[in-house]
């Protein structure tokens, strides 16, 4: 499945149409977000059963904002609607990998019974 461009347009629409979704928060001026796009790309192409997106913080400030993000490039990981994973800073491929392998394993329904635990 390839990198898709998300809006706020389109955001919600595409978050809830898919069960796994990764999210490359980025700026254009922002080099490690440069550095990092090819180390998605890759990732994205090693699980094309997930969807990966991309948001462009400068053109999607509303996106940005809705969500807290402050630092780019910033990772973001939903299962089932649900943040996962959410870390500023750019991933080393091994880490990124699994830390996509650990999204894909993780036991939706224990982790909504921790969310209404708290």
């Amino acid at each position: 499945m390839p990198i898709i461009d998300l809006s706020e347009n389109s955001f919600e629409r595409i978050v809830t149409a898919h069960d796994l979704v990764i999210i490359d928060y980025w700026a254009p001026w922002c080099g490690p977000c440069r550095s990092f796009a090819p180390v998605f790309e890759k990732i994205a192409e090693a699980f094309p059963e997930i969807l990966f997106a991309k948001v462009n913080t400068e053109e999607q400030q509303g996106i940005a904002t809705k969500l807290n993000i402050r630092t780019v490039p910033t990772i973001m990981i939903l299962r089932e609607q649900i943040v996962v994973f959410n870390q500023p800073g750019a991933l080393a491929e091994s880490a990124f990998r699994e830390v996509v392998r650990k999204a894909k394993e993780l036991d939706m329904d224990d982790v909504r019974k921790q969310i209404e635990r708290h």
